[in-house]
């Protein structure tokens, strides 16, 4: 990975979008730190103001300009991606126009993001507007569109990382946020534990070494895969043989990603973000604190959900019937298994076994910080989900790093 790095540097092109891409990560978290105008910071950096493990992925901080984040954009992705499994007419757009249909559908996300934005900042204006120097509708609207212009401005931002060409620009941000809330988790455990018992340190140590392991498997599993060997038949072409190779398909573990973490805690977390509308409504609030991760049964909900999205994600991303189709065209079958359906379902069997893999994996993976909270009386905010998160993102720019270094060798030769 530090050798990627370092050849990575000495390439100017790919120096030149890394530092582009810290630039922009650099004025998004800047921006987290510029109240909205009319806002009395004093009394925002006193209030107690309740956030959630959705708000650290979005990475805003209530009462600045980009107080809302990634996450209106992140939530209209998750919601577009269903509707387009859900209405055949969108699905057909997607697939059958190419990079217009494609077009369309990010042009309609932007639009239900800027919805979202909207929605969600009105509440979180209402959730903190008593912490205003002038209470009235128009210092209101000025902050609210404050806030929706700074959530367009860093979906912009995104889109941009993501031309860059070093990998998506949204994950980069969501990575950039994470990164930012670590200081804030390692120093809450510090407090959890400062001047107790030798055995409260003991705990400390113990956990930071589960971390530790959790991590060296997230970097194990992330990469594992299945390889499904392809034979390729001989073509006539001329008045020679071409083809006759064997290829593979490969299956990873993780085809959804971190994806459907992201789509179970944004489900999970939406009554929250109703409840800034309506904070003393009773049964809301008691909705709301059932369904916390680190609560039973917000936690088997948890569990539940990233299973479902694990195979709904996976079922949208790969198409094993086209994949099928694909191979029987290009004159390529799976030794022992026919063209056709019979290998569509033979290679979705193994899409479906390794999908399971994954969604225990992921299962685990975020359930281990609940267990050990649970187990050791305290609070951990920096868990399993925000290691997934990091660690994909981070493997997913070397492998990105490495593709381009890999082309300009080829570019260097064949020059």
């Amino acid at each position: 990975m530090f050798n990627t790095l370092k050849n990575a540097f000495k390439v100017k092109e790919i120096r030149t979008k890394i530092f582009a891409m810290l630039v922009v990560l650099l004025v998004i978290r800047f921006g987290t730190y510029i109240p909205v105008p009319g806002i009395d910071v004093s009394k925002l950096a006193d209030a107690d103001v309740n956030t959630t493990l959705f708000s650290y992925i979005a990475g805003g901080s209530y009462g600045t300009i980009f107080a809302m984040g990634i996450g209106p954009y992140i939530t209209a992705s998750i919601i577009m991606q269903l509707l387009t499994v859900a209405i055949p007419k969108l699905e057909q757009i997607n697939k059958e126009e190419g990079e217009e249909g494609r077009k369309k559908i990010n042009r309609w996300t932007r639009y239900m993001a800027l919805g979202l934005s909207v929605l969600q900042g009105a509440g979180q204006i209402y959730s903190v507007h008593t912490l205003f120097l002038h209470q009235n509708f128009f210092v209101y609207f000025v902050a609210l569109v404050t806030m929706v212009t700074g959530t367009i401005f860093v979906m912009w931002l995104g889109e941009l990382l993501t031309e860059a060409g070093i990998g998506n620009g949204s994950s980069f941000i969501i990575f950039a946020n994470i990164l930012d809330k670590l200081d804030n988790a390692v120093f809450a455990l510090y407090t959890q534990v400062a001047g107790q018992s030798a055995m409260a340190y003991v705990k400390v140590a113990i956990l930071l070494a589960i971390m530790i392991i959790l991590v060296i498997f997230v970097l194990l599993v992330q990469d594992g895969e299945r390889r499904i060997p392809v034979q390729y038949t001989k073509k006539m072409v001329g008045r020679r043989y071409v083809g006759g190779q064997t290829s593979y398909i490969p299956i990873k573990v993780n085809i959804a990603g971190v994806m459907a973490i992201i789509f179970a805690i944004s489900l999970l977390q939406f009554p929250q973000t109703i409840q800034q509308f309506f904070p003393t409504n009773n049964v809301l609030n008691k909705i709301v604190s059932i369904l916390q991760i680190h609560r039973p049964v917000g936690c088997i909900l948890y569990m539940i959900l990233i299973f479902c999205f694990t195979f709904f994600y996976t079922s949208f991303a790969f198409n094993s019937v086209e994949v099928a189709d694909n191979m029987k065209k290009a004159g390529g079958l799976v030794p022992g298994v026919r063209p056709g359906k019979p290998t569509a379902d033979y290679i979705q069997g193994i899409v479906d076994r390794m999908s399971l893999i994954g969604a225990i994996f992921y299962a685990l993976i975020a359930f281990a910080p609940i267990v050990m909270q649970w187990a050791f009386k305290m609070n951990i905010s920096f868990g399993g989900t925000t290691l997934l998160i990091v660690s994909g993102v981070a493997l997913e720019l070397i492998k990105q790093l490495e593709a381009q270094l890999v082309m300009r060798n080829y570019k260097g030769f064949l020059s």
